[in-house]
């Protein structure tokens, strides 16, 4: 047992050692400096502990100055560890009246606090270290239970109990009690905000508590990093944005802030009806087509040529075309733009869902077309054998043309064909090539 309590000390200090890089918190550091009394009456008479115990005359020994001071920090979970130092004058050792003698002693300590951010602070320590009276020194392991109160953030008053056990026959065993000033510090608060680092969302710029430390700059109750107009007071709903004329568009999206409009036209208002806004419309209370600049005309097949200029009234056609449909060159190169972009599962002829916007639009053009012809071409890559590609390229040319067909295109309009790996339009040597060459193609027949 000669050793022991030297070892426990050693392995206490070794703990506290390799801590010293644990978990941070607010305020990790804590340093308490005051007093100490030194009793050893209790430990030699345990049947008279509890009347002896809190007999300060005769048997507390105090140095009337500042005699311990203790450094700790917090390492998570409610546990912080630290090491104190003390100095004494031993006149009473029990009931024993002896010479001044000196009392030094060095601990390493572990403390256990019970709760978190409350005034009253109780808490458990154990450690071990050494003591030294009248030179002679001996290890001791200790345990104690104490109470913090803090006034503020920062400062707030310790006491203590600490019996400390000498293993040796000639140290003393005794209790050590502790009174004094406790300081936490070492939080940081880069902004000034009031909330530390450690919890501030945004550290370097102040801001709320309710934000975790962001800031509100118009003060509309939505945070900057949340708030689209950060320097003009908004609503929620219009994600920290004003919305002067209340039509549901925010400011900084309304072509017209001050009269309430539709949110389809930039929020300004359109009369008629007509889908051109009253701002852009030559006649806001009669309807007419944009192209027209909102007044009406006569257009029996719509596709803005009048009756009066239109060679095929009955039929849509083209502004060059006298109202005449016709395919170009320029209309059959983005009639085929759009179709290189239709979509198909891997290895399948299942048209994708996400195509479904691209064939609209292919129907509208053949719509505009209703007595031209086309064929449905399908093209694949050289992957894989040449009748499996075939295979393939004629049912995604049928998939597409049965498409068309339930859209409204008419059967005898259209006619597909597959070409396999036979009419690539780039090298099959790369993955680019290969993708611009897994293609469908809609063609006029002339």
């Amino acid at each position: 047992m000669k050793h022991l309590s030297k070892l426990l000390v050693v392995a206490l200090l070794a703990v506290g050692l390799n801590n010293l890089h644990a978990q941070d918190e607010n305020n990790p550091w804590q340093v308490s400096f005051g007093v100490n009394a030194i009793d050893v009456y209790p430990t030699g008479d345990v049947s008279s502990f509890g009347n002896e115990y809190f007999n300060v005359n005769d048997h507390w020994n105090i140095l009337p100055s500042i005699s311990y001071v203790s450094v700790s920090k917090y390492v998570g979970d409610g546990f912080s560890i630290g090491a104190r130092g003390s100095l004494n004058r031993i006149s009473k050792l029990g009931d024993v009246s002896v010479d001044d003698l000196s009392h030094y002693a060095a601990d390493g300590t572990i403390k256990y606090a019970f709760l978190k951010n409350t005034k009253l602070d109780p808490f458990v320590e154990i450690g071990g270290g050494y003591t030294w009276v009248d030179e002679i020194g001996a290890g001791t392991v200790n345990g104690g239970v104490g109470v913090n109160y803090w006034f503020s953030d920062n400062i707030g008053l310790t006491v203590q109990t600490t019996y400390k056990h000498a293993f040796e026959d000639y140290g003393v065993k005794h209790f050590q009690h502790l009174a004094g000033i406790a300081i936490k510090f070492g939080g940081t608060d880069t902004d000034g905000d009031g909330i530390y680092d450690k919890d501030d969302a945004c550290p370097e710029v102040a801001g709320l508590a309710i934000f975790n430390g962001c800031p509100d700059t118009d003060g509309d109750g939505i945070e900057d990093s949340k708030d689209e107009c950060p320097n003009e007071a908004g609503s929620k709903e219009m994600n920290g944005c004003p919305d002067a004329d209340g039509d549901g568009v925010a400011d900084k999206d309304d072509a017209c802030p001050n009269e309430a409009g539709l949110p389809a036209l930039a929020g300004c208002p359109d009369a008629d009806g007509d889908g051109v806004a009253d701002k852009d419309d030559a006649c806001p209370s009669e309807a007419g087509p944009a192209e027209n600049k909102g007044c009406p005309w006569p257009d029996t097949d719509g596709d803005g040529v009048l009756d009066k200029d239109d060679a095929c009234p009955d039929v849509a056609g083209t502004v060059a075309n006298k109202g005449c449909p016709e395919v170009t060159a320029e209309v059959q190169k983005k009639l085929n733009d759009y179709a290189r972009t239709i979509l198909f599962d891997t290895g399948k002829s299942s048209i994708k869902a996400e195509s479904t916007a691209v064939m609209v639009d292919i129907i509208l053009i053949l719509k505009e077309y209703p007595t031209a012809k086309f064929t449905v071409e399908g093209h694949t890559d050289s992957v894989g054998s040449n009748s499996l590609n075939q295979k393939l390229s004629e049912s995604r040319a049928n998939s597409v043309r049965d498409f068309l067909i339930k859209e409204g295109i008419g059967a005898d309009r259209l006619t597909a064909i597959g070409y396999g790996e036979d009419k690539p339009i780039a090298t099959n040597n790369t993955r680019a090539g290969r993708t611009q060459n897994r293609r469908v193609e809609i063609n006029l027949i002339k």
